[in-house]
């Protein structure tokens, strides 16, 4: 019993502390949307949109960065939900949630296109 309390404490230690991503702002370029530093955005397709909810957390929120919304109330077709693990406000477009992956290196990156078949550069 002991065990799994202490397992259990430290996966949720683990997915409090995730990284996260904060962007000022998202926007177009080059045929899909880019964060303020020009780091490539990402959709999950395990994610249901306008479910106000992320499937990804604990080691897939550590891979993939949630975009942090900066605005109290993005306008549309962006949105924010309420993270589950952390209450950070993740930024959404089209009500999916948004995210990075970490193995961009620099503006452009596009590395988790079609990674696994599941995450997709968003393409306004």
């Amino acid at each position: 019993m002991r065990f799994t309390t202490c397992f259990a404490a430290t996966a949720l230690f683990t997915a409090l502390s995730a990284p996260l991503a904060f962007a000022a702002d998202v926007m177009p370029a080059n045929g899909m949307l880019v964060n303020a530093s020009g780091m490539t955005v990402y959709v999950f397709d395990k994610d249901v949109a306008d479910s106000g909810k992320s499937a990804c957390s604990g080691g897939c929120l550590v891979a993939w960065p949630a975009v942090i919304a900066t605005e109290a109330a993005p306008a549309a077709p962006y949105g924010s939900i309420k993270r589950d693990d952390n209450g950070a406000m993740q930024l959404t477009y089209k009500g999916k949630p948004l995210y990075l992956y970490k193995e961009d290196k620099k503006p452009g990156d596009v590395a988790g296109d079609n990674f696994k078949n599941v995450w997709h550069v968003v393409k306004p």
